[in-house]
């Protein structure tokens, strides 16, 4: 495909993890890509893109912080601006704080306003931003990397858990709200071999944790973005689901 045909895909929070493995996938399968990083991660974006431009992506990096309404309106323009079209959104921007749920006042109000802010309003602001380009499309699909831990109650944090919920009952009704031109879907990771989490758990804790699994292992970014890649590109009937790969946790 040359630039013009060129399907375009934004993923949120991709200068690392999932958003990365998503990015790199949809620059495989021939899409340009948005890679977008709020501000500390700059020289892992620019990775992230010179390898979607190795692949013959066009590769676009954005900074803004996705529960910023101002900033990510000003990143869509952008994006209209320099590839002309949307085709796809991935909301894989995340952020937690680790603090045991027992600890009720270890859960402070700057905690729950960041977490809520990024993982919840974050995506919907990006959604909303992006209708419009999106509806222009014949095809136009939005995914929302949420966890296990909004179905559970089980992860990182009260507040967490808490965002990642809403984040599932959101797109469920952001499925109804832009049906039917643009289709809307969720994947529930469980444990994810990251950064993030190597950051705040040890080998033991992390093996722990994944041992009572029916697949006793961590799932990897790129497993996660198989499934990403599948919700916006195979399956055409597929819209307010929640799927969750997570090695059988849940069940």
């Amino acid at each position: 495909m040359n630039d013009k045909e060129n399907k375009v895909v934004l993923v949120t929070g991709s200068a690392t993890g999932v958003g990365r493995a998503c990015v790199l996938k949809f620059a495989s399968l021939g899409y340009d890509v948005v890679v977008n990083y709020p501000g500390a991660d700059k020289e892992e974006a620019e990775e992230t893109a010179r390898l979607a431009e190795a692949q013959g992506s066009k590769a676009l990096i954005e900074r803004c912080d996705v529960s910023s309404d101002e900033q990510v309106r000003a990143m869509v323009q952008s994006i209209e601006d320099a590839l002309g079209r949307l085709d796809i959104v991935v909301n894989a921007a995340g952020v937690t704080h680790f603090v045991e749920h027992s600890d009720l006042q270890g859960l402070s109000e700057a905690q729950w306003d960041s977490i809520l802010s990024v993982n919840t309003k974050g995506p919907f602001f990006v959604i909303r931003a992006a209708e419009r380009l999106l509806k222009r499309q014949s095809s136009a699909t939005i995914v929302n990397v949420s966890s296990v831990a909004g179905i559970s109650g089980f992860g990182s944090s009260i507040a967490y858990c808490a965002s990642k919920g809403a984040l599932n009952t959101m797109t469920k009704s952001l499925a109804r709200a832009l049906a039917p031109s643009i289709r809307v879907n969720a994947v529930c990771p469980g444990p994810i071999d990251s950064r993030w989490l190597r950051k705040d758990m040890t080998e033991e804790q992390i093996a722990e944790r994944v041992a009572s699994l029916p697949i006793p292992k961590l799932s990897s970014p790129e497993d996660i973005a198989d499934t990403v890649v599948y919700l916006a590109t195979g399956t055409q009937m597929t819209t307010g689901q929640i799927l969750v790969v997570d090695g059988g946790r849940t069940i």
